[in-house]
């Protein structure tokens, strides 16, 4: 699996998988020398595409959220966590997302999720696809240095100052550096970041594991 190269591939939906189609050619035998049968591979192509597009999008959920396919089978789009945020940080996902519309995720261009020491939106989640027994990981952030004021000479932290997470993001050599390992992806750094076009882009998380 790939991370969207960038914030377009994420708010696009892109598909989250090696390649697109990884159908073999069809072959036609009618003649002494199989040949690929260029309607048949054509359909295996579109077959393939339609597949990649029912696959998961990626999509920057709250804290606690489990496996994506486990999450969407168990959310009943009842907003108790959109409620219990108190700082408005969880919305819900658009009709594009399709299957996905309706469930909370996090915008964090609109209000980046502000990592609350008690988590009231996985309190109260009933159904239990937001839980304390996952880490509260949504997502990871990644600094383009080329639109970093601080990659350019400039003194700029202010990733690291707001960033609520101790030690995700560390200074080096005066430029801001993401540790992958304990980012949460909340998007804190992305909401402060002053660069022009905004140097943050946020991954969301592509395989969430199975509550415990």
């Amino acid at each position: 699996m790939r991370y969207p190269q960038n914030k377009q591939d994420v708010e696009a939906g892109n598909p989250v998988a090696p390649e697109l189609s990884t159908a073999a050619p069809a072959v036609t035998t009618s003649g002494s020398n199989a040949m690929p049968d260029p309607a048949a591979t054509a359909g295996a192509e579109l077959r393939a595409r339609s597949a990649a597009r029912r696959r998961t999008i990626p999509v920057l959920r709250p804290p606690g959220a489990i496996e994506e396919s486990l999450f969407l089978a168990g959310c009943t789009r009842c907003e108790d966590c959109i409620a219990a945020c108190p700082h408005g940080a969880i919305v819900h996902a658009p009709l594009q997302l399709r299957e996905a519309a309706g469930t909370p995720m996090i915008d964090a261009d609109r209000q980046p999720c502000l990592m609350c020491a008690d988590f009231p939106c996985i309190a109260a989640c009933e159904p239990s696809v937001l839980t304390r027994r996952v880490p509260p990981v949504m997502g990871t952030a990644r600094i383009v240095a080329q639109l970093c004021v601080a990659h350019h000479g400039q003194n700029c932290t202010r990733c690291l100052d707001d960033c609520p997470v101790d030690n995700a993001i560390q200074m080096q050599s005066g430029k801001p550096v993401v540790d992958e390992g304990t980012c949460t992806g909340c998007g804190v750094c992305r909401s402060v970041c002053p660069a022009p076009g905004n140097a943050i882009l946020l991954m969301p998380v592509f395989v969430r594991p199975q509550p415990c």
